[in-house]
This record gives C-alpha cells, structure tokens and sequence, in this order.
C-alpha cells in the first residue's frame, strides 16, 4: 500500500535584499590599517612565545592590550615596551589561570583599570613541564593541566562575557593543539586538556553567538621556537620540517596572525571552528620522525 504524504505549500525563498544585513557586510569599504583601534583586549599567557607575538600582533592591529603573566614580570614588561613601538599601549597584570580566585581579581582589575574588555585569548598553558606519557602521568600534574588549561579558560571566559557584552560584542579565541588530535609522545597531559578545550569552544560558541560574542580556537602543529617543541622528541622537529607541504615549519607570528583575524570584523560568520595551522602536514596522515 503507498504511503500519502501531506501534501505542504513551499515557502518563497527570501531575496537576498531581505535576509537580515551585518554591520560589517559592506564589502566596497576600505580596509583599516588599525581594524581593532578602540578596542580592549586581553591575553593570557602574553609575556612570552606565541602569547607575546599575539599581543604585539594585536597592538599592531590598534588594540590596547593586557598582557597576562604569572610568573616572569620582567618579560610581560618587556612585551608592553614593544607594544608602545607598535603606537600602542597596555598593561600588565599578574594572575594564575588555574587559580579561579586571581582569574576573577584579574577580570575586576581589567574592569577597573582597561574600562571593559573586548578581546579575550585563551594562550596560557601548563602541562610541558614535566612530559609524560598517559600511564606515566601523575594525578597532581594532571590536576593541575587541567586547571589551567581548561577550567582557565572556561572561567576567563564566564568572566569577560558580562564586560563583553557592555561594549556590544567582542572575540575570544582559545589556543588549541594538534596533540588534541594525534598521538604525540610525552605529551598526554597537554594533549588531553587541549581535546577538552576544543569542546568547550564549540559549546561556548553557541552559548555566546546569540550575545555577541564570537568563540573559535587555533590548533597549531609543531611551533618554532615556542616551548611546546621542548616536550618532543627532536626528531619530531626535523621529520616535520622535512615534509609539511608549506616547506617550513609554523612560527609564533604564524599563529598570531591568524588569531589577528579571528578578533577582527572580517571574520564575523566565523562561530565554533577549530581552525588548523601546521602548513598541510595533516593532509600527509602519519608522519614518521
């Protein structure tokens, strides 16, 4: 016996005129040399490696920037030395991320001193210190990790919705790894927090998007010259820049010029993703050391 369907009336598509336009959609403006001039943003983990390329990237965008440290006060002094080079300015303000009461003093401080907040980047990591495999792993180190690396993050971020919000909108960008996503060496602490923070991105971003707020993060491979490459073995280094597509391997100001752009107008449609940065080595499937 066939099986009616209910017959429905199709509704007219919508014209393209009538589909509900961005503030930003206006594709014949010129470009701004200093796209995120006015705006307040925050990087945790900013005094070295790829979170100080981050904040003098964004100060070169035209950002003011606080420049997050926990330990080394004279390298988060040193980058906002930098960022005035770059016509810019900041500050810096000292708060362990995996401690969730200086997360909530370092948000008020902002508050207080910056005005509001419109730039959040997730940077500060811990995990590297002592590189482990998952059975060598040990619960204190492990607690730890996760404090920074996860509940840092997921707080931080509670904390600059509200601020976020005041201003209209704002950006947060959390820095994954593609040891969320493969299997690297000594490297179970770091890589399983990070697969946590690639999910609590995608649920964030939903949560936000109807604020505001746009949450997506980067997933770098092997980073020259940061300190992820010293919890792996040298032969990882060698065989990736042997074979990534790109010929090179990734750099800091790689992974802040892609941040860059996540805080900036042009990638407002850009909600949840996780955007890969290791120059096509994945495309290649295993790569052998």
């Amino acid at each position: 016996m066939p099986i009616l369907l209910e017959s429905r009336p199709i509704a007219p598509r919508p014209r393209l005129a009538d589909w509900p336009q961005s503030s930003h959609a206006d594709y014949n403006r010129r470009v701004s040399e200093k796209p995120l001039a006015g705006k307040i943003a925050l990087v945790t983990g900013g005094s070295r490696g790829i979170g100080r390329a981050i904040v003098l990237r964004l100060g070169r965008l035209g950002a003011r920037v606080v420049v997050n440290y926990s330990r080394r006060e004279d390298d988060a002094l040193s980058a906002l030395q930098e960022l005035q080079k770059c016509d810019s300015g900041g500050w810096a303000m000292r708060a362990d991320i995996g401690d969730l009461e200086q997360v909530h003093e370092l948000f008020a401080r902002v508050k207080e001193e910056a005005g509001g907040l419109d730039i959040l980047v997730n940077s500060a990591a811990r995990g590297l210190q002592r590189p482990r495999d998952a059975m060598a792993s040990l619960p204190n180190h492990l607690r730890n990790t996760f404090d920074v690396n996860v509940l840092g993050p997921w707080f931080s971020t509670k904390e600059a919705a509200p601020l976020m919000e005041a201003r209209g909108g704002g950006s947060v960008v959390n820095l994954t790894s593609l040891g969320a996503q493969r299997y690297l060496p000594k490297y179970a602490a770091v890589g399983v927090t990070k697969g946590a923070l690639d999910t609590l991105t995608r649920y964030l971003a939903v949560e936000l998007a109807p604020r505001g707020i746009r949450v997506n993060s980067v997933c770098p491979s092997w980073v020259e010259d940061s300190e992820g490459v010293t919890a792996l073995p040298s032969s990882y280094g060698e065989a990736i820049r042997r074979s990534a597509p790109l010929g090179r391997p990734i750099t800091p100001a790689d992974v802040a010029n892609v941040v860059g752009f996540l805080c900036c107008p042009e990638s407002e449609a850009i909600v949840g993703q996780n955007i890969v940065l290791d120059g096509g080595l994945t495309l290649l499937g295993v790569i052998n050391p």
